[in-house]
Order: C-alpha cells, then structure tokens, then sequence
C-alpha cells in the first residue's frame, strides 16, 4: 500500500566555542562507560529481553541496574559506579545498547544460518562469527529541560560531568544563519541537540523532523525517471510516461574522480601484496572520500534530473546482496565491492532527497534488464569496452540506456496489471505473452499492453 507521508530529518551542526577540550572530555568517558556497562547487562539479559520493545526495554533494564527506595537490591549496582547519572541520559543508553545488542544476535542468527547451510552443503564457512563490541564511540543526547536549556538563538546551558558531579555549563555556539536556510529547516521541528567532538573540536547537532506528503499522482497522468545504475557510467537515467513515451534521457559519470579511484585502489592492493592486510587509514581516506563525492554528486544530477521533467515516481533496479564473480581477486575484487557498496548508497542517498520533495521510489526486479533489448526483439550481445548492446535485428544501441527504458518499462506494467481485475489481467496477458514473466518484460511489452488495453476499451488507471 502506497504511504500518503514520511517522517524525514535534517541535521544542522553548530560549533561550540570558549571551552577546551577538558571541559567536555570528562562527559563523553563517563557516558560510554555507562553505555559499555549497560550493553554487557542487555547481552546477559537478552533472553528475557529479546520480545520487548524499546519502551518495555528501558523500563525492564531500569530495573535490573537502578537503585531506588521501591528497588534497593538491583541486580547490578549501575548506581554505585555511575553516581547522580542523569535519568534520561540512563535511558538513552539503554536505548542504544539495546540497538547495539539487537544488531549482533541478529547478525549471529544469520552467521548460524549461513553455517548450517554450508554444513549441511558439506562444504566449510570461512567466514567468522560477528563479535559483540562492549565499546562504541558514541555521543550523549542532551534532553530539552533535563540535559539542555537553550538560552538564547546562540547560547545554552548543558548538564556535563565536571569535577566528579553533574553541572550547568553555559556554552556559546556559532549559529550559522546561511547554513540554516540552506538545509531549510525553517518550519521543522527542533529536536534534542546531541554533543559531538570532531578531532578535538566540539559541535552542538540538532536534528530537525518533519512530516512530508507523498505525492498522489494517479497513475495515468504521472511520469517517472528510470534509472540504470552501470560501470562506465554512474547512471543513465530516462523520463517516461505511461504509456512508454520516452521524454527525456541523460548520462551521469564522474571519469576524473573514478580514475583516481581506480589508481588509489591499485596502490593499495601493491602495498598490501608486499605488506601484508595492513590497516592503511591514509590510503582508505581518500578512497572513501573518493566514493563520497561519485555517491552524493550522482544522486544531485538523478534529482536535477527528476525536477527537470516534474518526475513523480524515481525507479531503480532491486540489488540484492552482493555477488562476488567467480576467478575475480586483488584490486578487481575491491573495485567489484566499491562499485556495490556505491550503487547502495546512490539509491539510499537518492530515496532520501527524493522524500523531501514529496518524490516516491519503486524498485523492480533487475533480472533481464540489460540482458533484453527494449524494443522486444530479444537478447542483445553486450560489448562491455564500449557500454554497447547489439540486437538480434543488428541495431546497435548504448546498453546502460536500453536498461533504463526496461527499468521503467516494468514500474508501469506493475502498476498497470494491479489495477485490472483478474480476467482482464489474464486477457491482456494471452494478447501479450511476455506479460507473464516479469524478468521477460521490456518497453515493448508496455507499448504493447497499452495499444491491446486501448483496443479492448480498458480504462487505465
């Protein structure tokens, strides 16, 4: 069922000023302390806590480490070594180590799932179990009234463990008046401010939340951009209408910015050829900052794209998790796993400006989608060296786009065949045989579907 709105949030950073490094230091040991503490008693405690929510949670692990006149005997002394904690910084620990908890048996479940299959396979699993990491980095949420009072547009006061006792500070921040407006946030709700060091500065980061309708566009009248996600190119992207008129297509890539990726990459696996798995930070900072800017520039150009033709719906392949190509090791495996890992964050990225702009998502299935020529004569033969594809019928076309019209070719047969009732779907499809199959469909099948829909005077919903 199509959501009518989604809750979305911003966050804008403001740097604290007139405090070393000493005065807030003190705040964020003790409260990873408390949050390590508490992750060790949640883990223990997981069998009788594995059911409850997050609200059951707090009240059931409050029990187990509070001390209070109507609970004197809990059965781990959180009290003693975390002296006047405060309340609702306790409870957000315990909100967060029961996420961290959560996420390892979890991924402990799939690991021993993953073992029985390879067991039963008679084969061995290489890959080793996850470990619960007691320590996390973490910051403290300051809750309005309880932890922060704001005193006025660049000034607060924060509760922070100093000279072994919770106090008052009062701190000064940079209120950045262009920095707001540009996220636009003006009418969002502020939420509690989390205290955050970066290197050794630190910074005050409100999240701001807002609901955002989701347009409602009736399926005729909308118009989508479909996009390929490729190798040579970061995406090829195409605006279509329902009944598969082609509007608009464009070509995204980033060539600069992937060779210095592809040349940081070679360097690395010759360090670690004579090296050994080295931890090289330097080498992986650049990479990453590589990858950020081929993620967040890709998703920019796919929204401009999408405004540009008053994009309804954003369509992208469904990627699964990852598959590794057999005989492929070293750099090219690296580079096979940053090509997922970008692809994933380009569609998680892209989701998100979408909502924004009341845009809605749809994935299809990916099986196919390049495999198969658009116009329905069948399968094409790629030249990968060149992103071309050759049809049956000898036409030469650019693969990554072929793909995008199939893409949302298959968005809009969806959506079409559920609106129908069971015996028209099931008349269409005698008409149209490569209805059947959705790993078999292409825009022709669309065209098609919308000419035998017209014909037998079927009303497109």
């Amino acid at each position: 069922m199509n959501k009518v709105s989604t809750e979305q949030t911003k966050t804008v950073k403001y740097k604290i000023f007139s405090r070393g490094e000493k005065t807030f230091e003190p705040t964020l040991v003790i409260y990873r302390n408390a949050l390590s503490f508490i992750v060790d008693v949640i883990n223990t405690e997981f069998d009788y806590l594995a059911n409850l929510g997050t609200k059951e949670c707090s009240s059931a692990v409050e029990k187990l480490i509070h001390r209070t006149k109507t609970n004197p005997q809990p059965k781990y002394d959180f009290t003693s070594a975390f002296y006047k904690f405060p309340s609702y910084l306790r409870r957000s620990a315990i909100s967060k180590a029961f996420g961290v908890v959560k996420s390892h048996r979890s991924n402990l479940k799939n690991w021993e799932e993953e073992r029985n299959v390879a067991l039963s396979e008679g084969k061995r699993l290489k890959k080793k179990p996850p470990v619960l990491s007691i320590e996390h980095e973490a910051f403290p949420v300051l809750y309005k009234g309880n932890m922060f009072e704001r005193l006025s547009e660049n000034e607060a006061q924060i509760k922070v463990y100093k000279q072994n006792d919770w106090v008052w500070e009062t701190v000064t921040f940079k209120f950045n008046q262009n920095q707001f407006l540009k996220r636009g946030v003006q009418d969002w709700k502020e939420n509690n401010p989390t205290l955050v060091k970066v290197g050794k500065k630190y910074f005050l980061c409100f999240s701001y939340s807002k609901k955002i309708k989701l347009n409602q566009t009736k399926l005729q009248d909308q118009i989508i951009v479909s996009v390929d996600l490729g190798l040579t190119n970061s995406a090829v992207c195409s605006a279509m209408r329902t009944d598969g008129t082609v509007i608009g297509r464009t070509f995204i890539n980033q060539p600069i910015e992937k060779d210095r990726l592809t040349t940081k990459v070679n360097k690395l696996k010759k360090a670690q050829r004579h090296s050994g798995k080295i931890a090289a930070p330097t080498f992986w900072r650049k990479i990453n900052g590589l990858q950020k800017h081929i993620v967040h520039n890709t998703s920019s150009q796919i929204l401009k794209f999408a405004e540009q033709h008053q994009a309804d719906v954003i369509v992208f392949e469904y990627l699964g998790k990852m598959k590794m190509p057999k005989g492929v090791y070293g750099a090219k495996r690296m580079r096979h796993k940053l090509h997922y890992w970008s692809k994933l964050g380009i569609q998680n990225k892209v989701e998100e400006m979408a909502h924004y702009r009341g845009m809605r998502i749809r994935r299809v299935a990916a099986h196919n989608t390049s495999a198969l020529a658009f116009d329905g004569s069948g399968l094409v033969e790629r030249n990968p060296k060149k992103d071309l594809a050759t049809f049956t019928n000898g036409k030469v076309y650019h693969a990554d786009l072929n793909a995008a019209y199939n893409i949302g070719a298959r968005y809009f047969i969806k959506e079409l065949l559920k609106s129908y009732s069971e015996k028209r779907r099931l008349h269409l499809e005698a008409k149209v045989p490569s209805l059947v199959s959705r790993t078999q469909q292409t825009l022709a099948s669309l065209i098609s579907l919308h000419q035998a829909s017209s014909t037998d005077g079927a009303q497109i919903a």
